[in-house]
């Protein structure tokens, strides 16, 4: 068998190649749709086990009709949890930097932990009067 000429990967025209990227492209939509449909299944609080079994099946055995069903009529009820869901989210991160960011201890404090590290040997003596003067500036 011999290679294929040069030319040959010349021969796939521009429009040809615009449409297999844009059928690629739908694919990958597709695909797209599809895991986020099942990830809402089952992360759906109104659904038994049953229900959420039958959905899936249903978009496996006929995913076109079962997506599109699914979206009306479920459609609604997949925004309410995303909002939902972000809401928690963002509510968890902002107690996480509150708790982060809380105030600092008072200086006496910060000293007698400074005075305990360099008693342990962690902190020398030249860097504990450098945090100090920093501490009571």
């Amino acid at each position: 068998m011999s290679a294929a000429p040069l030319g040959a990967a010349q021969d796939y025209p521009l429009l040809n190649l615009f449409w297999t990227m844009l059928w690629l492209f739908i694919w990958i939509l597709w695909i797209f749709l599809l895991v986020r449909i099942i990830l809402d299944i089952f992360r759906s609080d109104d659904l038994g086990g049953w229900s959420k079994a039958l959905w899936v099946i249903f978009i496996i055995i006929l995913p076109f009709i079962g997506v599109l069903v699914y979206l009306i009529a479920r459609g609604s009820g997949m925004q309410k949890r995303d909002v939902r869901d972000a809401r928690a989210a963002d509510q968890e991160m902002r107690s996480y930097i509150r708790s982060a960011a809380a105030t600092p201890a008072s200086p006496a404090e910060e000293l007698s932990k400074l005075a305990s590290l360099r008693d342990q040997g962690v902190l020398t003596e030249a860097e504990f009067d450098t945090q100090k003067v920093k501490l009571l500036a």
